[in-house]
């Protein structure tokens, strides 16, 4: 929906107006005939200069998306440019990016600020985010040595909230490292609790945990297994319980919604997947909590992007 400002010969007028832009002339005509000042003439003899007015920002939802590219470099090869031209969301935050910042010689479209995180293992993990309007700080890791050497956490800080982007280390077959991913866990909640003392927080991204057996397509096989281990799901549990909404559950209850599908057996095409991306805020955005949604026609990695909208404040 934009809204589109107009001025002729002395007035203003606004219109709503959705679709196609081929729409404006008639759409101006119709604005103008309401007020009493346009004559059905197919070539009006003066223009009216046109304009996408700031309204249209301020009526518009804040857009987050964010989505793991399991290589950004990879991704840049397929459909990342057309994807983000397209969605043109207001913050977009990446996990698993695999490079650093030097290694990504590109324009970005849409006059993004992009601020990124790399892991110190090249090629390994690494976090992003792009953002159209300046951040008023960064914060890079959780100030935890132990825990920031794999470009994992990114917060950008806003007017009204936080946003913490991240990518949740993975238990590992075997469960071989569910004992750092439990300290981790404790400590990521740590950290997001004392942002929220400051103002609400908003956290996305790759949480590496099906919390809930309608969260993935076979629970009983998985059992367990890295991203569904009773650890893992208690881990989370801590989150909900801690006051953050999983917002895609405010909107919608039901099964056979995922995020995440193996690249074996044709596994994204029958649809057995994991819901592994989330979005969670405070509490007190819940009121502001405008969609949350799920793009699994989104290709490119074997993620696909998860969002939200906020009403602006």
């Amino acid at each position: 929906m934009l809204i589109i400002e107009g001025r002729r010969s002395g007035f203003a007028f606004q219109l709503n107006m959705s679709g196609s832009l081929n729409a404006l002339r008639e759409n101006r005509r119709h604005a103008a005939a309401l007020q009493g000042r346009w004559r059905e003439n197919p070539n009006p003899p003066c223009s009216c200069q046109l304009f996408i007015s700031a309204a249209a920002t301020y009526n518009s939802p804040v857009r987050i998306l964010s989505w793991n590219v399991n290589g950004l470099r990879a991704v840049l090869k397929k459909n990342f440019l057309e994807f983000l031209e397209a969605e043109s969301p207001d913050i977009l935050c990446l996990q698993e990016t695999k490079c650093q910042e030097t290694d990504v010689d590109q324009i970005w479209p849409g006059g993004y600020k992009v601020f990124f995180l790399s892991a110190d293992k090249k090629g390994y993990s690494g976090t992003a985010i792009f953002t159209k309007k300046k951040p008023l700080s960064m914060a890079y890791g959780m100030n935890k040595k132990e825990h920031d050497t794999e470009g994992r956490v990114i917060t950008a800080e806003y007017p009204d909230f936080y946003l913490v982007n991240v990518y949740t280390p993975n238990a590992q077959d075997g469960l071989r490292r569910i004992e750092y991913r439990q300290k981790w866990d404790k400590a990521y909640l740590a950290y997001l609790r004392k942002l929220e003392k400051t103002k609400p927080v908003i956290t996305c991204g790759d949480f590496n945990c099906a919390h809930k057996e309608i969260d993935l397509a076979r629970p009983k096989a998985n059992v367990n297994n890295p991203g569904f281990s009773p650890q893992e799901r208690a881990g989370f549990d801590k989150f909900v319980k801690a006051g953050f909404v999983d917002t895609f559950r405010e909107f919608e209850t039901g099964p056979d919604h995922y995020s995440w599908w193996s690249y074996r057996g044709g596994a994204r095409e029958r649809n057995v997947g994991w819901r592994i991306d989330y979005f969670l805020v405070s509490t007190a955005l819940k009121p502001r909590l405008k969609n949350a949604f799920i793009k699994p026609d989104v290709m490119g990695s074997d993620h696909c992007p998860v969002g939200i909208e906020l009403k602006r404040k």
